[in-house]
């Protein structure tokens, strides 16, 4: 039976995890903190948790350098839960803030009580209608799903599907392509769309943006100058620097390089996080013919509460923050450079090896936006016994979690933050042996 150091896992998620969180994790679980009660016991409500959340929120604030006007949440419902949320909560702060600029605007006319209630809802409705969309950027399998529930949620005709890259690569994902193709909703006299949606990584399909995307920044850095941009970052969160004041949202569930199974952290650009009693409301909303979020998909109800609105996996967080307070004090002033450095060595490596034999292997997305998380390719063609047994022979080797998903096939190795430099060596001397026995 192999010991844990004779494995090397590269499964896509849950993924690995740190071996000396998962040993702290063991003695936590029996007896945390010399209580004589396990951290999957303690309360929610208790000192302990808030004090989890705390140190979990600061040690992200720190590696991600999060701005004081951004709200961390710990969610549930995982990344697919956010595909909903981020749709409920921006689409409500967009009815909030139109209906606000029309009562101001209306008003001036003298018009006042029931009247400017009745105009103010034509006018909302008239918006909506006409001028309510969500552009979406669709690099692969998670933001076609993502883009799916937005028009499920909505309806189709408030959906933009800005960029569909499988329209310029024969109908598969595996290419972004150049800016000026994309279609996104115009911007006139300071209105746009009501948010712009991209998925960073692509688990599946091994696509990943190599940069924020130039034509979505805002002219002068101001977040009422520009598109409000939501990414799920679910599968290269905390891989690599991000500039968090591009974004009023950034989303991933834990599973990958943060955690377990289990929470969803959202970074929430605080401007859309009224007080529920400002923002649209229910009523108005329905009679709009919008969706209204289940309380435990609403931001504003989540950070009102310090995200412990329902009862949270404390144990959940306490693993996120022991991976990522790890990192704070491996990499120091580096914060998640660090981590970026190694994220990308790890990744030229393994590219390294199947770009020297690519008689026998095939990276499946275009150079230019290849994952450094998901490494997908093909072995001899995409010749099933040739995958097999390529398979096999990295099982003897301890080397597992490399077949690629059920929709795609193929190989995938997820190279996520715990997977060891050791890991991604021993990978690439497979794939040099296995190539020259070919």
């Amino acid at each position: 039976m192999p010991s844990r150091g004779d494995v090397h896992y590269f499964g896509a998620g849950p993924a690995p995890l740190p071996t000396s969180v998962l040993e702290s994790a063991s003695k936590a679980l029996l007896n945390y903190k010399d209580k004589g009660i396990g951290l999957c016991e303690i309360s929610h409500r208790s000192a302990e948790a808030n004090e989890i959340l705390a140190r979990t929120r600061a040690c992200l604030s720190t590696l991600l350098d999060v701005p004081d006007n951004y709200e961390i949440l710990f969610l549930q419902s995982g990344g697919s839960g956010e595909f909903s949320a981020v749709v409920f909560n921006i689409v409500a702060n967009w009815v909030e803030r139109r209906r606000k600029v029309a009562e101001t605007e209306l008003a001036v006319s003298g018009t006042a009580g029931e009247q400017l209630e009745k105009n103010v809802f034509a006018r909302l409705k008239k918006e909506v209608d006409e001028e309510l969309k969500l552009d979406y950027l669709v690099t692969g399998s998670w933001s076609l799903k993502a883009s799916q529930e937005a028009a499920r949620l909505v309806g189709a005709k408030h959906i933009n599907v800005a960029l569909d890259a499988r329209r310029s690569n024969d109908g598969k994902f595996g290419k972004i392509p150049d800016e000026s193709e994309w279609t996104l909703t115009p911007t006139v006299a300071g209105r746009g769309p009501a948010l712009v949606y991209y998925c960073d990584n692509e688990t599946v399909d091994g696509v990943e943006f190599p940069h924020f995307p130039s034509c979505l920044e805002s002219p002068s850095g101001s977040e009422d100058d520009g598109p409000l941009v939501v990414a799920d970052m679910s599968s290269n969160f905390i891989s690599r620097r991000v500039d968090v004041r591009k974004f009023g949202v950034i989303f991933g569930g834990a599973q990958k390089n943060v955690g377990n199974t289990g929470i969803t952290i959202a970074v929430v650009r605080k401007s859309l996080l009224p007080p529920a009693s400002n923002m649209a409301s229910t009523s108005l909303l329905r009679q709009l013919g919008l969706p209204v979020a289940p309380v435990v998909l609403d931001w504003p109800t989540i950070a009102k509460n310090n995200s412990l609105y329902n009862t949270l996996p404390i144990f959940d967080v306490w693993i996120a923050g022991q991976v990522m307070e790890g990192l704070v004090q491996s990499y120091g002033v580096k914060k998640i450079s660090g981590q970026q450095e190694v994220s990308d060595r790890k990744a030229k490596l393994i590219y390294g090896v199947l770009d020297k034999y690519s008689q026998v292997y095939t990276v499946v997305p275009h150079e230019t936006v290849r994952s450094r998380m998901n490494i997908c390719f093909r072995v001899g063609g995409g010749a099933a016994e040739k995958e097999n047994a390529f398979l096999d022979g990295a099982e003897k080797r301890g080397l597992l979690g490399l077949k690629g998903h059920r929709s795609v096939g193929g190989i995938r190795a997820s190279n996520y933050n715990a997977v060891s430099t050791e890991g991604a060596e021993k990978l690439a001397r497979y794939l040099e042996d296995f190539a020259q026995g070919q």
